[in-house]
């Protein structure tokens, strides 16, 4: 039996477990996945918070529910399995004043449908039984939200690949992919080699990959970079777990959080601003192709026309740190601006359509035996063995077509 030769491109969380899924799931089939990075999990899966969320935020029945429950169990039971750090610290999802309580019950009410475990609504006066330093009228509490470390996830998934049998090419950036005939040619700067499956999942560039083998441009990623500050260790008993405001619809960003990392170190943020540059985590990724790329979108300008008080809301914590730190405070008063130092930076792949709006949900196409990850932000890499899943039921779907 002739062997399926299938490729992956980008090596992110997202697209080291579809790899390792594939060889899993299909007989004869041989896997090489291309990363342009000299690591995997270069990128967005390892500058986030660690979070793995339990469902808490979306709307019941969409690709995003039904992921995240599905991937929270399968990542689960891999860090245990695979000796990978994961803690069940909990959340509190907190309404700081009596306006925000009714979004704060339509979350409850959504984590009810998403079947969260353990959810349940808290009174003002009991929040410090969960969070000693946390003040809000009331809160939703979810116990098993968790943290883990995405990158040693990573990986472990990119070991699997090789023991599998799997090629994982490092250093090997995609400039073309070539679908005219049955097989499928990706061209890096190394060589071309030829496929019959392809999978991309490329992240910050996913609209570019995407392009090239003939898919629409739109949804067209716009960068947006977040910042983090840390408390100083001696500062982390202020937060016991994860401390979460209540999402305004008005703002397309959910605004500063307190976040426990896996090694026991407090972030507080992110905020939300448009990147200088899809990799511009410092001055050294600055790239005026994409600023250009992101200001030349007439969808940019139709969000911002829409957003102004979300982008003046988050320049201010952009140039101000006491501003920053302003924000953490209305849930954990006791925060001081000596309290913290700057910290890591993050880029969004923020999926835009040119009617401005945004993307909320994992976004999967693609033609013949090509499939393309458009868009998979938060809760991605928690849902990631489950998009995997999701991904691979639909390449084995056209492969037998």
């Amino acid at each position: 039996m002739a062997k399926v030769r299938a490729a992956v491109i980008g090596g992110g969380i997202i697209g080291l477990a579809v790899a390792r899924e594939l060889l899993h799931r299909m007989d004869s089939v041989e896997v090489t996945l291309f990363e342009k990075e000299s690591r995997v999990a270069a990128h967005q899966t390892g500058h986030n918070s660690g979070v793995v969320h339990a469902g808490l935020y979306y709307p019941p029945g969409s690709l995003k529910a039904r992921l995240c429950r599905r991937g929270v169990t399968l990542l689960q039971q891999y860090a245990e399995n695979k000796g990978v750090a994961y803690e069940e610290c909990g959340k509190v999802v907190v309404a700081h004043d009596s306006s925000e309580v009714a979004r704060m019950d339509a979350i409850f009410d959504r984590a009810v449908a998403n079947g969260v475990p353990g959810i349940r609504k808290v009174p003002g006066e009991e929040i410090p039984e969960i969070e000693p330093h946390a003040r809000g009228v009331a809160a939703v509490h979810s116990p098993h939200t968790a943290i883990i470390d995405y990158v040693a996830v990573a990986k472990a998934l990119a070991a699997d690949i090789a023991a599998a049998g799997g090629r994982v090419l490092l250093g090997r950036e995609v400039v073309g992919l070539d679908s005219r005939t049955a097989e499928t040619v990706v061209t890096t700067r190394q060589g071309s080699e030829a496929f019959d499956l392809v999978v991309t999942c490329a992240g910050l560039q996913s609209d570019r990959v995407a392009l090239m083998s003939g898919e629409p441009r739109s949804p067209r990623v716009v960068p947006f970079f977040g910042d983090y500050f840390l408390l100083e260790p001696e500062r982390s008993s202020l937060v016991k777990g994860l401390i979460y405001p209540v999402p305004d619809p008005r703002y397309p960003f959910l605004g500063v959080h307190l976040t426990k990392r896996i090694d026991g170190r407090i972030m507080l943020g992110p905020n939300a601003f448009l990147a200088f540059g899809r990799e511009a985590y410092d001055r050294r990724g600055w790239s005026a192709s994409d600023v250009m790329s992101a200001v030349g979108f007439p969808g940019f300008w139709r969000f911002a026309v829409h957003n102004t008080a979300a982008a003046v809301r988050e320049a201010r914590t952009v140039f101000s740190t006491g501003q920053f730190v302003k924000e953490a405070q209305k849930y954990v008063p006791d925060v001081r601006r000596s309290d913290v130092t700057r910290g890591p930076r993050g880029i969004r792949a923020q999926a835009m359509n040119a009617d401005g709006s945004l993307e909320d949900d994992f976004v999967i196409t693609g033609a013949g035996r090509v499939v393309h990850v458009r868009n998979a932000p938060s809760p991605g890499a928690t849902s990631s063995l489950a998009i995997a899943e999701h991904v691979v039921t639909e390449v084995i779907a056209r492969a037998t077509a």
